[in-house]
């Protein structure tokens, strides 16, 4: 089995800045690709950004130019850096990452529980 956990959310203002952290734990050979979603209320669950394990990344077009993706391999750890942050950023963001558990197993999505950001304009 494999963990998420993430950390880092919080209340801020808009214009602020938060860093949120997400540490995968468990049987793990490989991990592909992470990324982070989030679900605003009464929204759908949205892609902001994805990270290929090779840096690769695709961001949603409305965090383009004000977040940052970035990931330990060493560490498991994936790490997204938040700036600018306005009103609507506010959500519930969940880490995801493709995770190989065996070098001859197959690939299963894993999700951490979700972490609430809220931004107050």
């Amino acid at each position: 089995q494999v963990q998420l956990v993430e950390s880092g959310g919080a209340l801020v203002q808009a214009g602020g800045s938060l860093r949120l952290s997400c540490a995968a734990s468990g049987q793990i050979s490989r991990i592909n690709r992470m990324g982070w979603y989030r679900q605003a209320p009464g929204k759908q669950r949205e892609l902001v950004v994805i990270i290929s394990s090779g840096g690769g990344t695709n961001y949603a077009d409305s965090v383009k130019g004000r977040f940052t993706i970035s990931r330990d391999n060493a560490k498991n750890t994936v790490y997204l850096q938040m700036n600018s942050l306005k009103a609507e950023d506010t959500a519930v963001y969940y880490c995801n990452a493709l995770v190989k558990s065996t070098d001859w197993g197959a690939e299963y999505v894993y999700w951490g529980q979700g972490i609430q950001v809220t931004v107050a304009s």
